[in-house]
């Protein structure tokens, strides 16, 4: 194809991401839009989802999630890599058919499965599944009621071994704006209305994560994903899609007319919710992470991180209405003046009733 040719650099990538990550400047865009075009936000964090989307949406209110998902428009469940993503609730399904082998994964390489050595793991889903469907459980309470059938075996591990086996979604007051509330779960076909009886679409889950982090490898969005053995997959869809190459020579896939912005497009200043898939959602995360600065990033337990010039640059952490910025290396004064700017106006969205008082750190030596 025309484009086969064409190497992006490492600027041209990282604003790609940007763009489709709505990074490089606030959208108009309703927050159901926004949450089905990212294909889910990490949400291991309860309150992350918030500023993801304050930082990607122009005027985003924390009431218009919250109401989604009081009225479960969106839901909160583990699905991509295991880990707790809010998506829509039309997105569950789909989802959920992909990612259950890398829950499933996760389970059998976990402490919990040798824990049940001896118990018939279809009656234990069986099992758990009659109970949620009684009334929403927080895992110790599944797994007391679950230790009354297997007296002698960890509660713990029998309630994961329900909730990586099983179709289960968190339910409010969990996730909501400024309301702490356990996890409990219910099964997703309660809680939702729906029936799971869909095949894996890998095809389709591949187009979408292209328009929202591409241009990307099999192995960016297996990394995504969780999902294992893509490369076959994303072969069968070449002539459906255009490819590039990175500086490296490795062969990137993306979807025909995605945004490519110029690599000198200017990029504001950002700060990214805890664990955002901005920066995790690729085998190769150089064209937002320099490798040197990796360990820097994984030390902060949030992975809470905010971005320059399109690159991250530095963490942050917030509480009670102070924030403290630590770079990676010294600022520009512009640069400085920016993301101070920037640190103000997201204080007054997590704080809005605080006094704000923000501290940069020295640079990292």
């Amino acid at each position: 194809m025309s484009d086969g040719a064409r190497t992006l650099t490492l600027r041209a990538l990282n604003r790609a991401l940007l763009a489709r990550q709505m990074l490089l400047e606030r959208q108009d865009r309703g927050v159901l839009d926004t949450l089905a075009h990212l294909i889910g936000i990490q949400a291991q964090e309860p309150q992350a989802p918030y500023l993801a989307l304050w930082t990607r949406i122009d005027g985003f209110h924390a009431s218009a999630l919250s109401e989604l998902i009081e009225t479960r428009a969106a839901v909160r469940a583990s699905l991509m890599r295991a880990t707790i993503h809010l998506v829509t609730a039309a997105d569950y399904p789909p989802l959920w058919a992909l990612t259950s082998t890398v829950l499933a994964r996760a389970f059998r390489g976990s402490q919990f499965r040798r824990a049940l050595n001896g118990v018939d793991l279809d009656a234990l889903a069986y099992s758990g599944r009659e109970l949620l469907t009684q009334r929403p459980l927080s895992r110790a309470e599944l797994g007391a009621r679950l230790a009354q059938l297997w007296p002698h075996v960890d509660p713990d591990a029998l309630a994961y071994g329900v909730t990586l086996l099983s179709a289960v979604v968190q339910v409010p007051p969990r996730g909501l704006w400024r309301r702490p509330g356990p996890a409990r779960l219910s099964r997703a076909e309660d809680w939702l209305g729906i029936s799971l009886d869909q095949r894996p679409d890998p095809e389709t889950m591949i187009v979408r994560y292209l328009a929202a982090y591409g241009p990307a490898s099999a192995h960016d969005i297996q990394t995504w994903s969780g999902v294992s053995r893509l490369a076959p997959v994303l072969e069968g869809l070449r002539d459906r899609l255009c490819s590039f190459f990175d500086a490296d020579g490795r062969e990137l896939f993306d979807i025909a007319g995605a945004p490519l912005p110029e690599a000198d497009v200017p990029a504001p200043p950002r700060f990214l919710a805890p664990f955002d898939n901005a920066i995790l959602a690729h085998h190769n995360r150089r064209r937002i992470i320099a490798p040197s600065h990796r360990s820097s990033i994984s030390r902060d337990p949030l992975m809470r991180v905010f971005l320059v010039d399109g690159f991250a640059a530095g963490t942050w952490s917030e509480q009670r209405g102070t924030m403290h910025i630590t770079p990676f290396a010294p600022l520009s004064p512009g640069d400085e003046t920016a993301l101070i700017d920037e640190a103000d106006q997201t204080l007054a969205f997590l704080a809005p009733e605080s006094a704000h008082r923000i501290v940069l750190e020295a640079a990292e030596p």
